[in-house]
């Protein structure tokens, strides 16, 4: 394990490694997508209470959900920077932090199309809304702050000290409804415990959620490559390969 991880950390081998798996994570994400969709919108029935407005779950609970995970991938990733020293590492997390603004800024956006109907407003400050946004703003400092220095090295460090502060704010995203009072649903599936949702309107979420992990690999795939061409571009190697 420690050898391939060791390998992992060659800039050369990362690139290679994201430049085969890229096409494989992309496309396999198609098909569950359009599975997702016909069975989200078409196939399940509609929810007691919320009638058709509740499909849009199976939208903004992933696409929210992979807002909290891709930073703490990219919180870890800086970890692994900052301990092992690791420049790849440190790639993986500049990678990811554009891809999880976007998933975050999504999921408020969804969020705020799903309250219209069973709030009555676009927008609440409630606890959940709140800390997704300053989620949203600890990517916003992170790409910021990245762009502030021009010394790359620098830049890693500084950023992965920010990455890793913020992944403080994740639980507390999560569990905000549980800890004080909110407009916003509880967890119906990502809880410990049975899901309070029949199966009949569940399998649609788990292949979306599927699809959006491997969608989210794909193009942190890319990005990587780009990142490691970027950041090794005086290299020998980096010649070789072009």
């Amino acid at each position: 394990m420690w050898v391939w991880f060791h390998k992992l950390g060659s800039p050369p081998y990362a690139y290679r490694l994201a430049q085969r798996l890229q096409p494989w994570l992309l496309w396999s994400s198609v098909p569950l997508l359009l599975l997702a969709a016909i069975g989200g919108l078409w196939l399940v029935p509609q929810d007691y209470q919320q009638k058709d407005a509740f499909r849009i779950f199976y939208v903004h609970v992933p696409i929210a959900s992979m807002s909290l995970g891709i930073y703490m991938f990219m919180a870890t990733a800086a970890a692994v920077g900052v301990i092992w020293r690791m420049k790849v590492a440190y790639a993986a997390a500049a990678a990811a932090a554009p891809i999880g603004a976007a998933f975050t800024v999504l999921a408020l956006i969804t969020g705020s199309i799903w309250g219209r109907p069973m709030w009555g407003t676009w927008w609440v400050w409630d606890v959940r809304v709140t800390t997704e946004t300053i989620l949203l703003f600890f990517y916003i400092g992170y790409l910021s702050l990245a762009r502030s220095f021009d010394d790359v090295s620098r830049a890693d460090r500084t950023t992965a000290i920010l990455a890793i502060v913020g992944s403080v704010n994740v639980p507390i995203v999560k569990y905000s409804v549980v800890w004080w009072n909110s407009l916003h649903q509880g967890s119906t599936v990502l809880k410990f415990g049975r899901p309070a949702m029949d199966r009949s309107m569940l399998w649609p979420f788990y292949v979306v959620m599927l699809a959006i992990l491997l969608y989210f690999g794909g193009v942190l795939c890319n990005r990587l490559r780009a990142e490691i061409l970027y950041r090794e571009r005086r290299s020998q190697w980096i010649a070789d390969v072009l």
